[in-house]
């Protein structure tokens, strides 16, 4: 049985933090500032919550120094609280822990290939040539295609769908409902009918990814759609046919990529963003929520378009005046003109 409760000295020696208090004070879980109890460990790490600070019922909190200066109850002083309570989070996680073996119900070809160590749940079916690497968790029902690879520990949750000929690095977690190399959306259009383009690509997935449910990637219509080390995705998210994404991207929901988009390292694109295809967007770029990115960016930076919420009617006057706007930069021109004269 994995332990779930710790000491604060035991806390604060897996983090390297500072201990200021009760060394021997046990926690047994993780919350919220406002809604810890005395046997549950905290974190401040945004100043708009700095406020609950003194009303905390927790048993003891993550905090940085400039926090703990003034604080009179058990804490443990670190850099960059969000990251400590991130690394803890791991040490009360309930998630259970799969043996390793292939569940009576799986249906494997002779010719897949399964590490010893993997983990086969219920109705999974793994097709001729896969391979499964060292400690790979397969969650039920999942499919594996022909000739796909999953490197070592790797983990799949419930139904995932992995296409044949996807290669995925080493610990990348998927979560349940996700489709790693579905048909991408490939057409020739002759006389009025569309003409379907086989898809003889596939898709590559680096090290360390995390792709959420739901979330889908077609595979290359030529070469392979590309995933880079460490990129996080989330759920429903929509990867088109030979998009490529650097690594340590992040991506939130509902963005949709259009095929042959670039996107580089280090970028954030907030929720609901789309890209048209066959852009390129540099490294280190972030895009705020429901922007519509037409056109490539060179420059690393902040991006954003459309217009912020605003109460209904003012909305509706400014979407007249903004109908209107073609008609009064015609107005401006000609009297810049006649005031020229």
């Amino acid at each position: 049985m994995k332990q779930l409760h710790f000491t604060l000295a035991q806390l604060a020696e897996m983090l390297g933090a500072e201990l200021r208090g009760d060394a021997e004070k046990v926690i047994y879980g993780l919350a919220t500032l406002q809604d810890a109890n005395n046997e549950q460990l905290s974190f401040l790490a945004n100043a708009h919550y700095r406020k609950l600070l003194e009303h905390s019922q927790a048993g003891a909190i993550l905090l940085a120094a400039t926090d703990a200066a003034d604080y009179a109850g058990n804490c443990l002083v670190v850099p960059d609280p969000y990251l400590a309570y991130a690394e803890l989070s791991h040490y009360f996680d309930r998630t259970p822990q799969r043996a390793a073996g292939i569940h009576p119900s799986a249906v494997i070809a002779d010719s897949a290939l399964i590490d010893s160590t993997a983990s086969i749940g219920p109705g999974v079916v793994i097709e001729e040539h896969a391979v499964i690497g060292a400690g790979v968790v397969i969650g039920a029902q999942c499919f594996i295609g022909a000739r796909s690879r999953i490197a070592d520990h790797g983990r799949l949750l419930a139904r995932v769908t992995i296409y044949h000929d996807v290669t995925i690095g080493q610990r990348v977690v998927i979560q349940s409902g996700a489709v790693i190399g579905g048909e991408g959306f490939g057409f020739a259009k002759h006389k009025g009918t569309w003409h379907k383009i086989a898809q003889i690509g596939g898709v590559t997935i680096g090290d360390d990814v995390e792709i959420g449910a739901n979330t889908t990637i077609d595979r290359g219509a030529l070469s392979d759609t590309l995933i880079g080390n460490g990129v996080k995705l989330d759920n429903q998210i929509q990867i088109a046919h030979n998009v490529q994404i650097g690594d340590h991207t992040a991506i939130a929901a509902c963005v949709g990529i259009s095929g042959s988009a670039k996107i580089g390292r280090n970028c954030m694109l907030a929720g609901g963003v789309g890209l048209v295809g066959h852009i390129d967007i540099c490294d280190d770029v972030l895009v705020t929520g429901m922007t519509m990115v037409t056109h490539s960016i060179t420059e690393p930076g902040a991006y954003s378009s459309g217009t912020a919420m605003q109460p209904a009617a003012e909305w509706k006057k400014n979407a007249v005046r903004f109908r209107q706007l073609d008609d009064l930069v015609k107005r401006v021109r000609s009297l810049e003109k006649n005031t020229q004269k």
